[in-house]
């Protein structure tokens, strides 16, 4: 019988044992992998509950803004208010008195609307006309240029970019 090398032929446990190391890596790695999807599983829920909390915030936050969003323009013109009602409260008010208080309290509103963002659109004769802040009533023969406006009958009020009331104006007619 020939003599080999004994690490060179495994013997028969450890042939055994190296059989069997395939099936418990693969059981290492299989709880491995369960402990990581179960890891993973709990950052997904949590991932979950965050979004559904920011989202109830979100509406929340989106609720309050509805409910209290004219309580900052109310407040600007509980003085206008205040105007109005001590003007009437005067007995024996004369004509002169009665304007001085209307035009004192006219400019009351008209801070009180510019302060909340409310700008009035009342363009000048001559001016372009323009369909996205003014709407014309009539059209008129004049020398100006065509759709260029003529007169304005009432102003025209915008918040912001958007358009509360265009402004209602005579145009000129096209030649």
């Amino acid at each position: 019988m020939p003599q080999g090398n004994p690490a060179e032929e495994p013997s028969t446990a450890a042939e055994a044992a190296q059989s069997l190391d395939p099936l418990a890596d693969a059981q290492a790695e299989l709880a491995n992998l369960k402990a990581q999807n179960a890891d993973l599983a709990d950052q997904y829920l949590r991932a979950q509950a965050d979004v559904q909390n920011a989202r109830r915030r979100a509406d929340d936050e989106i609720a309050k803004a509805r409910k209290f969003a004219v309580e900052g323009f109310a407040d600007s013109l509980l003085p206008v208010l205040d105007s109005l009602e001590a003007g009437l409260a005067i007995p024996n008010v004369t004509l002169e008195q009665m304007r001085e208080g209307s035009e004192a309290t006219l400019r009351q509103l008209k801070s009180a609307l510019e302060r909340n963002k409310v700008i009035e659109i009342a363009p000048a004769a001559g001016t372009k006309f323009d369909p996205h802040h003014h709407q014309a009533i009539s059209v008129v023969p004049a020398e100006q240029e065509p759709n260029t406006v003529v007169t304005v009958l009432q102003k025209g009020y915008q918040i912001a970019d958007r358009v509360l009331r265009p402004a209602l104006v005579t145009v000129t007619a096209p030649k």
